[in-house]
């Protein structure tokens, strides 16, 4: 009897509160002790038969707008399937050949490394000073450049794989050296290659260093003595100028005291 009032008392005064948040249109929102406390009531009421209308749970917003990454656009997009593999162009015969041997001389049944020897190749074609050049700086910046875009279209796909990300800022900062070497030594050649192969060169930046006490009261102590030391080499440079004065009189008076005799 006692936990049958019990049960009574509290599924009225769950339905009391659920009706008065309703007319006044506000949520009545509920720890979730007190929630796992009050489901279990009206779990008991609900068999016992009391509660009619039972609590509705709290909502939960889990829902979020997903952002999708936009969609890098493959650097060997441009390669036609139909094209023949790089070891395989040079070869007369492969041209000539049946559809089927074309097919599978073809990039079409080509893996991933194939396909990007062949983009190098192509980039080294448009920026390479003569037909013999395989390692000029236009060349090195060329192959370096297919590498890079191929490293960003792997990390968009697999963005935790860190070895290969490290591998992407070594060899950009590779062709950062290389492109400020052409820029100083032949910038003609430098815009050349940049419009080719669709490069844009940012300066780096300039050295900038936050002020603190402690490299304030360095730089201080640092004049102090710059200026000490530049002292004490005047004193010293004095005393070799006097020395040397000294030297000349002595051997000008001894001079004049031969003649005379």
């Amino acid at each position: 009897m006692a936990l049958r009032l019990f049960l009574k008392s509290s599924s009225v005064v769950i339905g009391e509160c659920g009706a008065l948040a309703k007319s006044a249109g506000t949520s009545c929102v509920l720890s979730p002790k007190n929630w796992a406390c009050t489901s279990a009531l009206t779990r008991l009421a609900d068999r016992c038969g009391v509660l009619s209308s039972p609590v509705q749970p709290p909502v939960r917003h889990y829902a979020r707008a997903v952002r999708k990454k936009p969609v890098l656009e493959s650097q060997l997009s441009d390669l036609h399937p139909s094209m023949l593999k790089m070891e395989y162009a040079a070869v007369p015969i492969a041209h000539t050949t049946d559809d089927l041997i074309k097919r599978l001389l073809s990039l079409e049944l080509a893996c991933h490394s194939d396909k990007l020897k062949l983009k190098k190749e192509q980039l080294v074609k448009k920026v390479q000073r003569d037909e013999n050049d395989k390692s000029s700086v236009e060349v090195k910046v060329a192959v370096l450049t297919a590498r890079i875009r191929n490293y960003k279209e792997h990390l968009q796909k697999h963005h935790k794989d860190k070895a290969n990300k490290r591998r992407m800022l070594m060899a950009v900062d590779q062709r950062k050296k290389l492109l400020k070497k052409l820029r100083l030594v032949n910038y003609e050649a430098f815009e050349r290659v940049c419009s080719l192969l669709d490069i844009s060169y940012s300066f780096p930046p300039e050295y900038y260093r936050r002020t603190t006490r402690r490299w304030l009261a360095k730089k201080a102590l640092c004049i102090k003595v710059f200026q000490e030391v530049q002292k004490q080499k005047a004193e010293q440079r004095l005393k070799l100028r006097q020395e040397v004065q000294t030297t000349s009189r002595s051997s000008s008076t001894t001079s004049s005291s031969s003649t005379s005799q």
